[in-house]
């Protein structure tokens, strides 16, 4: 995808001289064939491919043959100049595609991604890109790209940056022990260059396979990022440059590899079932298939696929396809995010291909070629070094500004006086007057990540669970004098309410322990759960049977997108039924709505009083509570509703008081939670008969 440019063919749109000696055309058809791959599955299918596998492999090869060839001819490897020279190269069409995708989020991505894509825009000019969203846990398998990042396609460029810097490394160090294995061993063929190149990349591929084999299984989404779980692809790229001259097959056995490897490559993402497997053994399927193409080479055979690869279409798409790999995947998100689709048409796709290889041409013929003529930059290394410089200097300076204008709006919003925002108070029967309109909302959208009820840390002594499903228990800072221990259980709508239950704990001196998993009611063994789920749930139930606190507070019912819009849990009073057995008390409060839209994007993109973001209340929650039918049926369960603090006169707003009241699309924010502290605490406390005394909103 990128560093195939050594040998590739006259860029598009200059006139075809003799071809550089060594030049393989069919590597250039297929990694044409490989970026169509990319293209194709991602626009239709939501798939893997297998393609950037194959860009991968390419790409080692290209650069193993050129350093190679260069050591075996006594030549200086040069490699400060060599990077100069890649980068140079490489940065200005990232800074187009960049400045290109910023300028659209600016446009049309609610003002709550900007941060992300800011963040993004600094990781994929310093080839980092993959790591951040290794560390962001981002599902590269979701079906709906319409919410991803336009700079999510980075990753692989990011890796290929890095390897770009470490595989010149160890051709430098094989060059630097050579003479001196030979000195000590002059008759050995085994320390000539190739042999010690064998034996490193070798050991690259044998070492990095083994850990993308292990870290695939153990943590997926990570892996998939990680580039140490890709080293063993470009390896084999270079183990495959090395072998070349060794690999002879026969006209017929040419024309058999190559078919095989192109039907292999392009079945890869169909017939086997490679999403969460990637990259682990299962890459071995794309990056053979291509390794097979290229053995079997130019067959001058009538019959076989190199002339199919040698082309002039698909050479063509080879020649724009590094710039055509840049703007697939934006042109992609914002049409969905624009059209409001989740997966396009036939149609719509074969657009979105065409605009992308119209960009994709643009970009290479008014910016990459410009840059490959320009011999400038190539007289000193300091020149090309002031390119570089200024190429990041184009991104930078709008990034940072950017930047500090978020920072300042966010600081502007986060100083507002408390009465502008009273947020859930607004909706007390003693609130008097209405929130003042002239109030910014609250909080800034560059601070909505940070909108998840706080923790203060790992459970700690007596409170560490023994079973390792519960490794993540997290507890409260526990009061000087307990006066009562209490147990969260559930998933994120538990989780969200320690935005008012923390601080009423703290205030009355409650120890507080949380057992919480994503998408996991607490209720007792059902089908209608995961497996995961539900061996969750019963060793939370054994933490809580064994430590005895004095409560357990729970959601107790369950909120739905599509009708029937909210429903009891399955299992819940079975569930906790041997907890009120053993006198533990259990508090129950109703779960929040649910939506099938990003309610504060809603409010950003079309303003609070859109009737968008105001959901009819019979479409968020049930006309008649589930709690109600719990009533009675179980002695020390306790029931809160707070509802009535969420939606008001049949409407289930987006922003209440100046605060929105959730964070996407069915958690509500922190900031919303904690102003509704005082109502939350009257109304536990009136449920359960525990004496205290009231807490401030935060």
């Amino acid at each position: 995808m990128m560093e195939a440019r050594r040998t590739a063919p006259a860029p598009a749109g200059e006139k075809r001289t003799t071809p550089k000696p060594g030049f393989r055309p069919e590597v250039q058809g297929l990694r044409a064939l490989a970026v169509l791959m990319v293209a194709a599955y991602h626009i239709w299918l939501g798939r893997v491919s297998g393609g950037v596998d194959v860009f991968l492999l390419i790409s080692a090869f290209l650069l193993t043959l050129s350093f190679t060839r260069k050591l075996e001819n006594r030549r200086p490897l040069r490699l400060l100049k060599h990077w100069l020279h890649v980068f140079k190269r490489l940065l200005p069409a990232v800074v187009v595609v960049l400045l290109g995708v910023l300028t659209a989020t600016w446009v049309f991505i609610p003002q709550s991604r900007w941060p992300d894509v800011l963040a993004e825009a600094w990781a994929s000019l310093f080839y980092r890109q993959n790591w951040q969203l290794a560390d962001a846990a981002v599902d590269y398998y979701a079906q709906d790209h319409s919410g991803a990042s336009p700079l999510q396609h980075f990753w692989s460029l990011s890796v290929q940056g890095q390897v770009f810097i470490l595989w010149p490394l160890i051709f430098a160090a094989v060059a630097l022990l050579q003479p001196r294995l030979a000195k000590v061993f002059p008759r050995r063929k085994a320390v000539a260059h190739r042999p010690l190149l064998f034996m490193a990349f070798g050991a690259v591929f044998v070492a990095s396979l083994v850990f993308s084999i292990e870290q695939t299984a153990s943590n997926q989404g990570y892996a998939y990022f990680d580039t140490r779980t890709r080293l063993w692809e470009f390896a084999l790229g270079s183990l495959l440059a090395l072998a070349l001259p060794y690999l002879k097959p026969g006209p017929r056995l040419r024309v058999l590899l190559g078919w095989a490897g192109i039907v292999a490559m392009l079945a890869c993402g169909l017939v086997l079932t490679v999403d969460r497997s990637f990259p682990g053994f299962i890459a071995l399927w794309p990056t053979l298939a291509a390794a097979a193409v290229i053995i079997a080479g130019q067959s001058n055979s009538r019959c076989g696929v190199d002339r199919i690869l040698c082309s002039r279409p698909l050479v063509f798409v080879g020649d724009n396809s590094y710039a055509l790999y840049l703007w697939h995947w934006p042109v992609l998100v914002f049409f969905l995010l624009i059209s409001g689709t989740t997966t396009p048409n036939l149609l719509q796709g074969l657009g979105i291909m065409a605009a992308s290889m119209l960009l994709a041409i643009a970009t290479t013929k008014y910016v990459e070629v410009p840059m490959r003529r320009w011999e400038w930059p190539d007289v000193r290394s300091w020149r090309a070094a002031v390119v570089i410089a200024s190429c990041g200097a184009l991104l930078a300076l709008p990034v940072t500004a950017w930047q500090g204008a978020i920072a300042s709006e966010s600081a502007a919003i986060a100083g507002q006086p408390k009465e502008l925002t009273p947020g859930a108070a607004a909706l007390s029967p003693e609130f008097v007057g209405e929130p003042t309109q002239e109030a910014m909302i609250i909080p800034a959208p560059a601070a909505m990540k940070d909108e998840w009820a706080d923790i203060d840390g790992l459970c700690t002594g007596d409170n560490v669970p023994t079973d390792p499903l519960l490794e993540g228990c997290l507890q409260n800072d526990e009061p000087e004098e307990v006066t009562k221990e209490i147990v969260v259980l559930g998933d994120s709508h538990a989780q969200q309410y320690m935005a008012a239950l923390g601080p009423i704990a703290k205030q009355h001196g409650w120890e507080v322990v949380t057992l919480l998993k994503g998408s996991c009611r607490f209720g007792a063994e059902s089908p209608e759960r995961t497996d995961e789920c539900n061996e969750f749930n019963k060793a939370s139930a054994a933490y809580v049977m064994e430590h005895k606190p004095d409560a357990v507070f729970t959601v107790a019912s369950l909120t739905h997108v599509t009708e029937p819009f909210e429903t009891e849990v399955p299992g819940y009073l079975e569930g906790i039924q041997p907890f009120t057995d053993a006198g533990i008390d259990v508090v129950g409060v109703r779960d929040n709505p649910r939506f099938s839209i990003n309610m504060p994007e809603c409010v950003q993109k079309k303003g609070p009083d859109s009737p968008d973001c105001n959901a009819p209340l019979e479409q968020s929650l049930a006309a008649s509570s589930p709690l109600d039918d719990y009533i009675g049926k179980i002695d020390r369960l306790y029931l809160m509703d707070m509802s009535d603090f969420i939606c008001e006169q049949g409407t289930c707003p987006a922003v209440v008081g100046n605060v929105y009241v959730y964070k996407d699309d069915n958690h509500l924010t922190k900031t919303y939670v904690q102003s509704m502290i005082p109502m939350f605490e009257e109304r536990l406390l009136a449920a359960t008969g525990w004496s205290g005394r009231q807490v401030a909103p935060q």
